[in-house]
């Protein structure tokens, strides 16, 4: 027969085993919303529950509408209109603006350290004391205000690094959010241009399959008249299909460039919208600052680089903050309130002053290696400083002979384009009038169409390379707008 636990142990020993299981009793963890915290297994799924994916927080992100001032010309938004849209909603600004505001908040609160502070406190206390020895019990309420005030007197450079430290880590921040604004301006503008080039790739390849389209016909009335075989009909059908091929792949392609230029907005790639096209029509120039005028000036003015020099300061004033760890300080604090009680029902003043000199004497060497991690950090921001350095070098150096190569391969499919243009209408005629083949004509055809194809590559390679040079050099602001000096090229004839 199973007694119950009760008669077999005593409430003293019943209230031990009770714990114990409850303490060997580990509990499931809480799930979401209804649906389990975790998937069953490592090989399944979690399922969320209903609604769970409609509960997004509401960012700008998931707001954000074109402007007023700029809807009216949506169909032809220029160069300026996607910069000045993408600065506005783009998540990478709005993410830099907010650290530099959280950077700028932290430098505020800093600051505090200089001030005293005062928390008022009020208080309720009730006691009872049990009766003792002859003593009777004691029921009695405590309450009353009271004003605490505590303030750092004297340390010796803490206060002052901390306040350094949040103001060179703001200034980071700062030139932190000025470098993004001009990735993304750069991104931008490689979007914007390659999506020109895409537009002028598919007109140029529109002229292709019209010009396809003309040979076939001009090889089936030669056929007709006994002058051609079926084999020049064949090859003009194959020219014709490969040109339509290039004509449906390139309008694929633009879709492709239009969509990524609209992300680059911070919208979604299905924005219905259009571009001027104008900025990448201006004329190639040449540029007239020396390399090592270029590298003086991106040194200077790179806000990534005057940011990575105000991490240096930071890290300085942290080494003074950790140094002021191990040195004294002298502190005042004080409080004062009225207490009332149950037998002073009238209540009495008290107060307390203190004032404390603290000396550091041991702490395990915690403060000793916070110093010395922190006289490490200025070593450590001082060699990516460096780093950083090297790279912008070596960025302005790679874009300056890449927009050099650049204007030199426009200038180089500008004249391609004039030979094959030449060389196209002379096979032409000659095919007219009977005395060419449909194979020289069909290999003019295709020099033509693809030196149309480089002739729009080079002038969007040309675009991107002076937008990256700027960007490289710290003078691309946020309208877009480049510092660099350039003149009209003297040597090239411009064609639009």
């Amino acid at each position: 027969m199973i007694r119950p636990i009760c008669s077999l142990t005593s409430r003293r020993q019943l209230l031990p085993l009770l714990l114990v299981a409850a303490l060997a009793c580990t509990p499931s963890p809480p799930g979401v919303s209804g649906a389990p915290a975790t998937s069953p297994g490592p090989n399944r799924a979690w399922n969320p529950p209903p609604g769970l994916a409609s509960h997004a927080p509401d960012t700008a992100a998931t707001k954000a509408e074109i402007p007023t001032d700029i809807e009216a010309r949506l169909a032809k938004l220029t160069l300026t209109d996607l910069v000045d849209l993408a600065l506005r909603n783009n998540p990478s600004t709005r993410l830099s603006w907010s650290q530099a505001r959280e950077a700028a908040a932290l430098y505020g609160a800093s600051r505090g350290a200089w001030f005293p502070t005062l928390d008022l406190q009020g208080s309720f206390t009730r006691l009872k004391t049990v009766a003792s020895q002859g003593r009777s019990a004691v029921l009695q309420n405590t309450y009353g205000p009271a004003l605490n005030v505590s303030w750092l007197l004297f340390d010796i450079g803490g206060r002052t690094g901390q306040q350094e430290l949040s103001r060179q880590a703001l200034i980071a921040a700062n030139w932190q959010h000025n470098a993004t604004l001009q990735n993304v301006v750069l991104l931008v503008q490689s979007a914007y241009f390659n999506y020109v080039a895409q537009k002028a790739l598919l007109e140029a390849q529109r002229i292709s399959l019209a010009e396809a389209d003309t040979n076939l016909q001009a090889a089936e009335e030669r056929r007709k008249v006994g002058v051609a075989t079926i084999a020049d009909v064949l090859q003009a059908r194959t020219a014709r299909a490969q040109a339509r091929l290039a004509f449906d792949q390139t309008a694929g392609a633009r879709q492709i460039a239009r969509g990524q230029l609209a992300q680059s907005l911070g919208y979604p790639p299905n924005l219905p919208y259009d571009i001027d096209s104008t900025a990448a029509t201006a004329p190639i120039a040449a540029m007239t600052d020396s390399l090592d005028t270029l590298l003086a000036v991106a040194v200077a003015s790179r806000p990534d680089l005057a940011a990575a020099r105000a991490q240096v300061f930071e890290a300085q004033a942290n080494v003074r903050v950790a140094r002021s760890a191990r040195l004294p300080s002298l502190n005042l604090s004080a409080s004062g309130g009225r207490t009332y009680t149950t037998t002073l029902p009238n209540g009495g003043n008290n107060y307390t002053v203190t004032l404390a000199l603290t000396v550091p004497l041991f702490s395990g060497f915690r403060n000793e290696y916070n110093q010395q991690a922190a006289e490490a950090r200025v070593d450590e921001a001082g060699a990516q400083l460096d780093l950083l350095r090297q790279e912008v070098t070596l960025q302005v150096f790679s874009s300056y002979y890449s927009l050099q190569t650049a204007a030199q391969g426009v200038r180089a499919a500008e004249e391609l384009m004039a030979s094959a243009t030449l060389s196209a209408d002379a096979a032409r005629a000659r095919y007219k009038e009977g005395v060419g083949s449909v194979l020289d004509l069909l290999t003019a055809q295709a020099a033509l169409a693809s030196a149309r194809s480089e002739q729009v590559q080079a002038r969007q390679a040309w675009y991107t390379a002076l937008a990256q040079l700027s960007h490289d050099t710290g003078l691309l602001d946020e309208r877009g707008q480049s510092g660099l000096r350039l003149v009209p090229d003297s040597t090239h004839e411009d064609s639009k």
